[in-house]
């Protein structure tokens, strides 16, 4: 008699009035809800945005639980289809009794999770390695459903964390069973602490950490598939091909593929899109400038239209200029020059401003507009002199600028004759 062992829970399904609730079913969500956690966390520490993997779990989850249960009728389909059948056809849908297969799970949730990632424009590769260390934590967490269904054991054993199986569950009086759910379940939560370190050590990106959660979850699934003596693609015994299980051959084949493309990815770079840009106010166009113009103060074509479009230089820009030190530029340099003149000549005298103001000097904007250059009726001949001189540099570059001075310049120059 074993001096120890690991009893099987008597009961695996509980009632809350008439609703049943599964152990089983317990498992999986358990299990989902930790993945999904902390595949959130690391998808956010990659840059993404928060409710990504949230929002791609949804059609992962149901993508995979079809096609967990789409594995288990195909590959023990005598268990519910032909002659030998312990089951009805329609109990393969019952999916929480039992029996999901975590190959199919796995294959058909990736289709879920690439129709999500394609939809937002992501890169699968950055998701696959977000989740992989998540899925691992979430198989360990879904074994123990196998426990309280006392299924999927291993051969008979006198080690002493042996498992108990009731007689109604295939067990037999006084005999322990290796608890392969326990040995799975510690192996992958040892595969999910090995994806984290090895991700944060060697930074392994596109695709090759979930191409190692695939190589270490098969090494271990194929010596716990041996202990096993489930028959599956059987009724009463498990189908074996050159003396392995089908999961066990199953277990081969991947773990070459993902060894083959952990490898041939190993100078793979590049960048992989884990979030798109946002759209923010600088991205609209604006609508008080029309296509290829320029903010004001540029010196592109949305500074002539501003000046352009209130005859008068923007307030700020002169001052800009001469605190720069620089000379000034467009329409604004021979209005400059000619208070430039000025301020090297005598100030006009207070008649100076009476003529100018008077009817009599509207002939003055006439001229000016013509020639660029006419001194006030009534000047003083040392102002009027250096009025001249001035006016002259005004007409030399109102000349040298040519056609593009136009009635803009006409007026600056009225103006500041006026206000001599």
């Amino acid at each position: 008699m074993p001096l120890a062992s690991i009893p099987s829970p008597s009961e695996g399904v509980w009632y809350l009035g008439i609703i049943p609730i599964r152990a089983y079913a317990l498992c999986i969500v358990l299990g989902v809800i930790v993945a999904v956690w902390l595949s959130e966390r690391r998808w956010r520490a990659r840059g993404g945005q928060a409710g990504t993997i949230v929002d791609i779990a949804v059609p992962a989850v149901i993508f995979g639980l079809i096609g967990g249960r789409l594995y288990h009728v195909i590959t023990d389909w005598q268990t519910y289809f032909g002659s030998r059948a312990v089951k009805e056809p329609y109990q393969a849908l019952f999916i929480w009794e039992g029996g999901l297969g975590i190959w199919g799970a796995v294959a058909l949730g990736a289709v879920g999770v690439w129709l999500a990632v394609r939809k937002r424009g992501l890169s699968m590769s950055a998701v696959a390695d977000t989740v992989a260390p998540g899925i691992a934590f979430a198989q360990a967490i879904g074994r123990w459903g196998n426990w309280f269904n006392q299924e999927l054991y291993g051969s008979p054993t006198t080690l002493p964390w042996g498992l108990e199986i009731d007689i109604a569950h295939g067990g037999e009086p006084g005999v322990l069973y290796h608890p392969t759910f326990l040995y799975e379940s510690l192996w992958n939560v040892a595969v999910g602490f090995v994806l984290i370190y090895a991700g944060r050590r060697f930074g392994l990106r596109h695709g090759r950490l979930f191409a190692l959660y695939v190589a270490c979850y098969t090494l271990g699934r194929f010596w716990i598939e041996g202990l096993r003596i489930d028959p599956v693609g059987g009724v009463d015994h498990a189908v074996h091909f050159l003396g392995l299980r089908i999961n066990q051959w199953t277990s081969i084949v991947l773990f070459v593929l993902a060894l083959v493309y952990f490898f041939a990815t190993r100078n793979k770079t590049g960048e992989e899109v884990v979030a798109l840009p946002e759209s923010g106010p600088d991205d609209e166009p604006d609508p008080a400038h029309g296509p290829g113009q320029a903010d004001p103060g540029t010196g592109e074509s949305s500074s002539t239209t501003a000046e352009g479009s209130s005859g008068e230089p923007p307030s700020g820009a002169s001052s800009a200029a001469d605190a720069d030190g620089d000379e000034p530029t467009g329409t604004d340099k021979p209005s400059a020059e000619a208070s430039a003149s000025d301020a090297s000549g005598s100030d006009a005298s207070a008649a100076d401003t009476s003529v100018s103001d008077a009817p009599g000097s509207d002939a003055a904007g006439p001229v000016s507009s013509a020639s660029g250059a006419s001194a006030p009726a009534g000047a003083d001949p040392a102002a009027s002199g250096s009025s001249a001189q001035g006016d002259d540099v005004v007409s030399a570059a109102a000349q040298k600028e040519g056609e593009q001075a136009g009635p803009v310049e006409a007026e600056t120059v009225t103006k500041e004759k006026n206000s001599r």
